[in-house]
Formats: C-alpha cells, structure tokens, sequence
C-alpha cells in the first residue's frame, strides 16, 4: 500500500487504504477479488478449485456484512468456477457478480492477429468466449478489421486448410499465460490493467463491451446454472 501510495501524484483516484478487517472496505460500490495462491508452471487452472474455494467460503460473507450492495468482480482462478461460488455464497443478484473470464485472453489475440496482418491490434476485432482456460472458443467469422471480415476474404480462416495458419495465434493465446508464468513465476500486469479498464467501466458505466464470465442459463440453449464468457454490456 504505502509503495502505491508513494506514487499516487500520478493516480486519478489517490485514496489508498490497507488493513487486515473487512471493516476497511465498508460501502465499497465495486469489490474485485484477486486471492489465491499462484499457480505453478505446467498447472491447470482447475487444480486451483478446491483451495480456493475454502478461501471464498471466508471472504465473500465477509465482504458482504460490510458492502450488502456491492457489485463483485472475481479475478482468481479458475474464474468461471469462482464466479459461480461467489454467487451462491453471496445471496446477490446474478448480475451483481461477474468474472474476469477472457477480457484479458481476448487481448492478446488482438495483438497476435495485428501483428500478422501489420496493422494496430485497436483496428482488428474479435472475440474468444466461453471458458477462461484451455477450452475457450475462437470466434473466427466475428475476426475483421474495421469491418472488413477476414472470413470472407480467407474463407479457409481457421481451419487445418489456411496456408496462413492462423490458427497458431490462438494456440498462441492459450499458451501465454503458462508461459509468462514459466518465465516469471505469475501473471500480473496484464491482468492488472485488463482489472483496472473493466473497473473504470463498471464505475463510470461507460456501456462498452467485454467478453466477461456471466450466468449463461437460458442462453445458447443451456439450462444449467454456468458462468461462461460472453460479450456484456
């Protein structure tokens, strides 16, 4: 705390407090949970669960007796699987509890697929849903370039036949994170950067969006209660 406060000149919102109690983040409007232990090189995500999960069990009333009208955003992985538990630990409405999911997984093929097409990664757009893990889904007839649809341009996008073999950058997108873990030990930047934009939307209900884990029942003919990536407002 005191290392971020020592840098607050250059914060838009320099009121920074720490503690220990729960008492500290009384009334909080936005709560974003980030504890858990690091997951190890060559770990699933999953392996995660269960410690995590006895974790949750003790934050979440805690944060709830102080900010009853909070919204929650869970960063800590596997993060489908803890959006859903801080639900149900929680009592609140679905859409008061929402997920990092792929905001931060959707990034990085903005950059790989700018990069292979020599333009900035703002001007390409796509989207990767469904699980934050290694079974999300690349959405490649959403893949243009200020709306220029690279699927019908390279019909073969995506697939074994693309000479391209473009394919590779979502391979590319599912491995970064083991290897940025591999290399340093964690992840952090990113995924605080990715936090800190999808706060100052939540915030300042800015209404731009974002593939976040949300309660999908009753979508895409799912009937279980499942929190997945989806584009939300």
């Amino acid at each position: 705390m005191m290392d971020v406060l020592h840098g607050s000149l250059f914060l838009k919102t320099p009121k920074i407090f720490s503690g220990k109690e729960y008492s500290v983040t009384v009334n909080s409007k936005l709560v974003v949970i980030t504890a858990g232990p690091c997951q190890q090189e060559g770990e699933s995500y999953l392996n995660l669960v269960q410690h995590n999960v006895n974790i949750f069990k003790f934050i979440i009333p805690n944060i709830v007796q102080y900010s009853p009208t909070c919204k929650l955003f869970i960063v800590s992985n596997p993060v489908d699987v803890l959006t859903y538990v801080a639900w149900k630990l929680s009592g609140f409405p679905k859409n008061h509890v929402i997920g990092k999911g792929l905001q931060s997984g959707f990034c990085p093929f903005l950059l790989l697929m700018g990069e292979r097409l020599g333009v900035h990664s703002s001007s390409c757009h796509r989207w990767v849903l469904g699980e934050h893990g290694d079974s999300n889904i690349p959405v490649w007839s959403g893949v243009n370039v200020v709306g220029v649809s690279l699927k019908n341009l390279y019909p073969a996008l995506g697939t074994d036949a693309d000479s391209e073999n473009r394919k590779d950058v979502h391979r590319q997108v599912i491995d970064n994170a083991y290897e940025v873990i591999k290399l340093k030990g964690y992840t952090s930047w990113a995924t605080g950067l990715s936090v800190t934009d999808m706060a100052e939307n939540t915030m300042k209900n800015l209404r731009r969006v974002h593939p976040i884990s949300t309660m999908i029942k009753g979508l895409y003919d799912i009937n279980e209660n499942v929190f997945l990536s989806v584009p939300c407002v």
